[in-house]
């Protein structure tokens, strides 16, 4: 077949796939797994690992290539076409999925494999790729009984098409608002680099005046720099109501999930959706991710509320605002960092262009990896915009290439992520294939003939989704189940997060932050003053996340329709606890968070990794600082890379953090380099 989705293939080929693709692709490839799975089970000779386990894991590799390629397509160059053909999938493969867990046949083979003779001599690896699928089936609901099955089946289907309605829904919502001024005289206060953004975007859409709109970028500038709090409260009010309104209503959809996710977790024998995602993760079970996240929110309560009361007393006798709002926290805090701390984050745009920021990440992978990365041209883009580059080691060797692609556009998802599009492996002599990535955003534009100049949180998030190829990229598991990023959700942002201490690092700093017109250094008094400000609001800025975790593991383990009403008014309380103010009645955050229900499973009940992840990479990046070669030693670099990087899914997390350590994890490492121990 010519269909570009059909084979599998390294340069995935981005400017030939259709939406009338995906439909034939995906009906074909599904006819071939079925196949595939049908010859395994009807195997005379006992299971084996090569002729189930192997088997099996070959009989979806071409499935799941074009599934990874049309969720990218959808997430960065969707059109009504493609969405239909996108939406027109997703049943049948989750029907599949389901299927294949459920197929009896199957699962008394797999469980069949550990019996064989050669079982004990099999690679560690292996036996830990077996066990894991075993239990995966297991609490995927392999051993349900006939009516059990039908019915795991219809949820699965269900979650599978609700959260992606859900997940189009906050696009839709996101890029129907617009505010279009026809002048200035409304936005006194926003820094020049904002209102030359909002002009370039309306000039762009042959519109006249200032384009303000929900994209990151444009939303935030005006949260933090608007002088004018009609404007500020217009921006927030749109922002925390999306998905809230016909006709992208989420509301009811967040209801249906998470009933749906209920009645998932007690068909397969969970007390709760928590329990069951948290079967295969560090916390094991919900209740120790609840405790976890109870206990910072404990040690970080009172830091926040003498935060807030510092906040609350500049905006009362420096900017005359005696009651404050939701829509004035980022603008006041904005101002307090800057008369604190001599201190304004606009001020280091100029030194952080982004094809230099890009060019400095890359010096610090090589200094800390030993890899080289430069631009190509042998990969098909989407945009004209997306660079393509290649990643190789010091012997010259191609690891892998990737995608960046950080330009905001009405066809991309919102935020900031990463994705494995192809995973390399081993041929027979043992010779490795290549990796292929992404990592993409919504960042600063371009304007005119100028790089986007990024903000310092910008260049944290590019830090971080780097973190989390380098994490894919630099993979040495041939088994693609285990491979890279497909570790436990509360592990997985170690890699991530890790990056992004460098980006506060003075020796790092030196190597990219050069201004984009004169090519000066950034100043190290400038450094002085960010590295000073790194802390400011710490408690506050953790309280936020705090409270988002809070309310995913509420939702996901105590919440009652009946007993706790509204989920979107239940939603907002729980948050308004860990708000340094109260939240408006309108407030419906929980309609947009993708986190949470843009997919079956995401990050649901999950959202406490990050936190979770931030402690284990405050303690891990210690390791650098107490080197006596400093941060760039080479030596903790390489073994990061071996005993972090490279080694995805093939260790329990905790050992592989403790074999990079030497020790267990640190519980006080984070509270410590936030000042608040």
């Amino acid at each position: 077949m010519t269909n570009p989705l059909i084979t599998p293939v390294f340069a995935i080929p981005f400017d030939k796939i259709a939406a009338n693709d995906v439909e034939p692709a995906i009906t074909e490839l599904l006819r071939l797994a079925r196949e595939r799975i049908a010859s395994i089970c009807a195997i005379s000779d006992p299971a084996t690992f090569e002729n189930t386990m192997l088997a099996l894991e070959d009989a979806t590799r071409a499935l799941g290539f074009a599934q990874r390629a049309i969720n990218h397509i959808e997430a960065v160059a969707t059109t009504p076409e493609f969405r239909a053909a996108y939406n027109s999938v997703q049943g049948p493969i989750s029907e599949f999925q389901t299927e294949m867990v459920l197929n009896s046949a199957l699962w008394n083979r797999l469980k069949a494999v550990p019996n064989d003779p050669g079982f004990a001599q099999l690679e560690a690896i292996e036996r830990r790729l077996v066990t894991e699928t075993i239990a995966d089936f297991r609490r995927n609901g392999a051993d349900l009984d006939a009516v059990g099955r039908e019915r795991l089946k219809q949820i699965n289907v269900q979650l599978t098409e609700t959260c992606n309605k859900f997940s189009q829904n906050v696009l839709d919502a996101t890029n129907a608002f617009e505010l279009l001024l026809p002048d200035q005289s409304r936005l006194a206060g926003m820094p020049e680099s904002a209102l030359q953004a909002a002009h370039a975007d309306a000039e762009g859409r042959n519109q006249s005046g200032y384009r303000i709109s929900l994209q990151a970028p444009s939303y935030i500038a005006v949260m933090t720099y608007a002088d004018d709090r009609t404007l500020r409260e217009e921006i927030y009010r749109a922002f925390q109501t999306r998905g809230a309104s016909a006709p992208t209503d989420n509301r009811d959809l967040v209801a249906q999930i998470l009933q749906l996710r209920r009645d998932q977790a007690e068909l397969l024998g969970f007390r709760s959706f928590a329990d069951l995602v948290a079967d295969d993760r560090m916390v094991k079970v919900g209740d120790r991710a609840v405790q976890f996240i109870d206990d910072l929110a404990i040690k970080l309560r009172p830091h926040a509320a003498r935060e807030q009361q510092e906040l609350a007393e500049f905006a009362r006798t420096r900017l005359g605002i005696g009651d404050l709002n939701a829509w004035d926290l980022a603008y006041v805090a904005e101002k307090m960092r800057k008369a604190s701390y001599d201190f304004d984050d606009e001020i280091l745009r100029p030194y952080f262009p982004m094809t230099r920021v890009m060019q400095g990440m890359f010096v610090v992978a090589n200094r800390l990896f030993g890899v080289t990365v430069e631009r190509t041209t042998d990969l098909a883009i989407w945009e004209p915009t997306v660079e393509a580059y290649a990643v190789r080691d010091r012997d010259g060797t191609h690891l892998g290439s990737f995608y960046a692609d950080y330009v905001p556009r009405d066809s991309k998802r919102g935020g900031a992520w990463m994705e494995g599009l192809v995973y390399g492996t081993t041929n027979t002599g043992g010779e490795w294939s290549p990796h292929l990535g992404f990592m993409g955003g919504n960042f600063s534009k371009p304007l005119g003939d100028k790089p986007a100049l990024l903000t310092h949180d910008e260049v944290l998030t590019l830090f971080h989704e780097f973190g989390h190829l380098l994490h894919h990229l630099l993979g040495r598991v041939a088994l693609q189940s285990m491979a890279g990023t497909n570790v436990a959700l509360d592990f997985v942002e170690l890699p991530s997060q890790i990056m992004e201490n460098w980006c506060w690092e003075p020796e790092a700093l030196a190597l990219f932050a050069r201004h984009v017109d004169t090519n000066e250094a950034i100043p190290f008094e400038l450094v002085e003053k960010l590295r000073r400000a790194r802390n400011f609001r710490a408690a506050s800025d953790g309280m936020r996340q705090l409270g988002f975790a809070t309310v995913d593991l509420r939702l996901h383990t105590i919440y009652d329709p009946q007993r706790d009403g509204d989920v979107v008014e239940y939603a907002r309380k729980i948050v308004e606890q860990f708000s340094p103010l109260p939240l408006p009645e309108y407030h419906a955050m929980i309609a947009a968070f993708t986190h949470l229900f843009g997919d079956a499973e995401g990050y649901a009940a999950g959202y406490y990794s990050y936190k979770w992840s931030e402690a284990l990479d405050a303690d891990a990046f210690t390791k650098f600082q107490k080197s006596k070669a400093g941060i760039f030693d080479p030596e903790v670099g390489r073994e990061f890379r071996e005993k972090i990087l490279a080694r995805g899914n093939s260790e329990e997390p905790l050992v592989l953090f403790k074999q990079f350590m030497g020790r267990e994890p640190d519980a006080g490492a984070l509270l410590r380099r936030e000042g608040l121990e």
